[in-house]
C-alpha cells in the first residue's frame, strides 16, 4: 500500500473516533488505531494526522461508553516513540494537563495507562517541562507534585489502577532541579515516604522509578549529610535490596545497620539488573564527599558489596560494583579534590576514560557472545 493510500485509510478512521459516534464503531476504530501504533511505520503515519491525534486524546479522557482504554493504550505506544512527541503535543498542547487530571483522579479506571503515557512523554526535555508546568498550575492549595507523590505512596489510592508508572514519571521529573528541590525539602518528608518503595514487591516499574528518583536526588551533594544521617537514613534502604542471605561473622555483623543484620536464609536480592545498577550508582553518588565516604564505610557497605560482587551475574553491574568498592577501600583523594562531583577532569583524560569504558563494554560483549537476537515487538 502506498503512503498516499495509507494516509487516506487513516483519514477514514477519523469520523468514527469522534465523540458522539456509535460506541461499537468507536471501539472498532480505536482498536484499529491501537494496532497501527504497534509498528514504527504505523506511528509515523498517525503522527501526520493531527485531527486524528486530537480525537484520540478526547477518547482517552472520555467517560464510558467511549473506548478510553484502547485510546489511552494507543497514546502509550505513540508516546514511546520520541519522534511522535512533537506532532502529538502540537495536535493537543494540553495533553499533559489532561492526562495528569486522569492520573490523580482516584476514580479514573484507566489512570495506569494515563500514567504510562506521561512516563513515556516525560523522558524527553520538552514534554517533561510541559508536565512540570502542568503540575505547577494544579489546583490551589496542595501542590501538583505533592499530589503525585501522595498517589504514588498511598496503597489503594485508586482501587482500579495500581499507578506503578508514577514511579518512572517522578524519576523523569527529578531530572529537573526544581523537582529535586521539592523532593529534598526537609520539611516535606518526601524522600522518607519514597524509601520503603525500593523494596516494593509487586512492580519492578515502581521500584525502578523510585530508585531512579533517589539517584537523581543524590546528585545534590549538599544534602548528602542529611540523607545519610538519622533523619532520613537512606543507606540501609539502598543496601537491603543488594543483600543476600550471607552469614557474616559476629564482628562483621556488628558493623552493619540493624536492618541488614541476621537476614533470613531465603533473602533474595533485587532481581532486576538495571535496578541493582542504579542502587549501586546511588551509593556511589553518596560517596562523592569525604564525610559521605566515611558514613558509607562506617555502615558496613563494603561487606554487602563484596558479597554482591561475588554473586552478580551481569558483567556491567559487576563493573559498577567494582568501581564503588575501589572508592570505599582506596586512598582518599588529595586535598582540594575531596568532592568527586566537583572535580574538573581534563578533556584529554575524559576522552581516555570514555575510550577505556567503551573498550570494557566491547570486551564484555565479546565474552558474552549472545548470538542473534529476536527483534523486540512494539508494545500494544
Amino acid at each position: 500500500m502506498s503512503e498516499t493510500s495509507s494516509k487516506a485509510e487513516a483519514a477514514k478512521l477519523l469520523p468514527f473516533l469522534m465523540l458522539g459516534e456509535r460506541a461499537d464503531l468507536q471501539a472498532a476504530a480505536a482498536q484499529h488505531v491501537l494496532a497501527l501504533t504497534g509498528s514504527g511505520p504505523g506511528r509515523t503515519l498517525l503522527a501526520g494526522q493531527a485531527a486524528l491525534l486530537r480525537s484520540l486524546v478526547e477518547l482517552a479522557v472520555a467517560p464510558p461508553p467511549a473506548p478510553a482504554r484502547d485510546a489511552a493504550r494507543a497514546l502509550v505506544n505513540l508516546a514511546a516513540d520520541p519522534g511522535v512527541h512533537k506532532p502529538l503535543l502540537e495536535a493537543e498542547p494540553g495533553l499533559p494537563v489532561r492526562l495528569l487530571g486522569c492520573v490523580l483522579d482516584p476514580q479514573w479506571p484507566w489512570a495506569e495507562e494515563a500514567a504510562a503515557v506521561l512516563a513515556n512523554l516525560s523522558r524527553e526535555p520538552v514534554p517533561c517541562a510541559a508536565l512540570i508546568e502542568a503540575l505547577a498550575a494544579a489546583e490551589p492549595g496542595e501542590s501538583g507534585l505533592e499530589r503525585l507523590v501522595r498517589a504514588l505512596c498511598t496503597p489503594g489510592y485508586n482501587a482500579r489502577a495500581p499507578l506503578h508508572y508514577l514511579g518512572p514519571v517522578l524519576s523523569n521529573l527529578s531530572q529537573c532541579p526544581a523537582t529535586r528541590a521539592f523532593l529534598l525539602d526537609r520539611n516535606r518528608c518526601v524522600v522518607q515516604r519514597l524509601l520503603p518503595l525500593t523494596q516494593y514487591p509487586d512492580s519492578s516499574v515502581r521500584r525502578g522509578g523510585v530508585v531512579g528518583t533517589l539517584r537523581n536526588c543524590c546528585f545534590e551533594h549538599r544534602h548528602h549529610e542529611w540523607l545519610l544521617g538519622p533523619e532520613v537514613d537512606i543507606l540501609p534502604f539502598l543496601l537491603l535490596p543488594l543483600a543476600g542471605p550471607e552469614d557474616f561473622s559476629e564482628e562483621e555483623m556488628e558493623r552493619l545497620p540493624v536492618d541488614l543484620q541476621y537476614l533470613p536464609p531465603d533473602k533474595q536480592r533485587e532481581p532486576d539488573a538495571d535496578i541493582r545498577k542504579m542502587l549501586i550508582e546511588t551509593i556511589m553518588l553518596l560517596t562523592a564527599t569525604a564525610p559521605g565516604r566515611k558514613q558509607v564505610r562506617d555502615q558496613g557497605a563494603y561487606l554487602i558489596l563484596r558479597e554482591l560482587h561475588s554473586w552478580e551475574p551481569e558483567p556491567d553491574v559487576q563493573v559498577t560494583c567494582e568501581k564503588l568498592i575501589q572508592v570505599l577501600i582506596g586512598d582518599e583523594p588529595e586535598r582540594g579534590l575531596e568532592n568527586l562531583l566537583e572535580v574538573q577532569v581534563p578533556e584529554e583524560v575524559e576522552r581516555q576514560l570514555q575510550q577505556q569504558d567503551h573498550q570494557e563494554r566491547e570486551q564484555q560483549e565479546l565474552e558474552l557472545d549472545p548470538g542473534p537476537q529476536a527483534e523486540e515487538a512494539a508494545p500494544t
